[in-house]
């Protein structure tokens, strides 16, 4: 299939009856479901939900046990390594490599990553760009691979945890970085326990519990079904 073809869909990703099994635990039981584009969705559930496993999936990290799901129309592999650029929820970088060296990495690795908007970025967040990686903190180095990540124009960004191991101080920084970071043919998939720092950039919110989804609709729905806000809902119906 032509990748211009796919962009006449609106429909960026596509799950039909998406299950994972893990011996005799499921943990994704039926998704069906389609993300369409320009949107960025939250992926809300406790410990335990699917969350990671479902990003993993559309990473191409797992395979289904049953069902299917697409990226632009192609099932997980090099067409859609392409046009997702992935956060994972724990760190990957090399302790070793130097700030710029892993700029250079992903230049190298990657056509769509921007050099300019990742040394911006480091320059916002007082990052020196010669700082090896060992001397960083924990929160500096996932300032350091959300930057890298958000530095592609992907078609689809899966962000597992942007802002859970951040101080408070940044997270408004990282959340308006991720929003100026994307543009009307891209999606953002995060995934959060931090509900009420980014309900107000949230388009639609996913609601996972037992590898089921519960809820899946747009943000303002869910407000104006439930009369709460998406931050109440979630601590009233998963009793955080």
């Amino acid at each position: 299939m032509d990748f211009t073809e796919n962009l006449f869909n609106n429909n960026l990703l596509e799950c039909n009856k998406l299950t994972k099994i893990f011996g005799g635990t499921t943990a994704l039981n039926d998704l069906s479901l389609t993300f369409e584009r320009g949107r960025i969705i939250g992926l809300l559930g406790p410990n335990g939900s699917g969350k990671t496993t479902f990003i993993k999936l559309i990473n191409g990290l797992l395979v289904p046990t049953r069902g299917s799901i697409t990226i632009n129309g192609y099932l997980p592999g090099v067409e859609t390594k392409k046009v997702i650029s992935y956060l994972p929820d724990k760190m990957i970088l090399n302790n070793w490599m130097k700030v710029n060296d892993l700029v250079s990495f992903y230049k190298d690795f990657y056509e769509d990553f921007k050099e300019e908007r990742a040394y911006d970025m480091l320059k916002d967040l007082d990052i020196a760009p010669n700082a090896r990686l060992k001397s960083l903190s924990k929160g500096t180095k996932e300032k350091v691979q959300l930057i890298m990540v958000m530095s592609r124009d992907a078609e689809l960004y899966c962000l597992d945890e942007p802002i859970g191991g951040v101080d408070p101080a940044a997270r408004d920084y990282i959340l308006n970085t991720i929003i100026q970071n994307y543009n009307h043919k891209s999606s953002i998939l995060l995934s959060t326990h931090l509900i009420a720092d980014v309900e107000n950039i949230l388009d639609d919110a996913i609601f996972l519990k037992y590898g089921t989804v519960t809820r899946y609709a747009p943000v303002d729905q869910i407000r104006e079904e439930s009369g709460m806000s998406l931050d109440e809902l979630f601590r009233e119906e998963f009793k955080c």
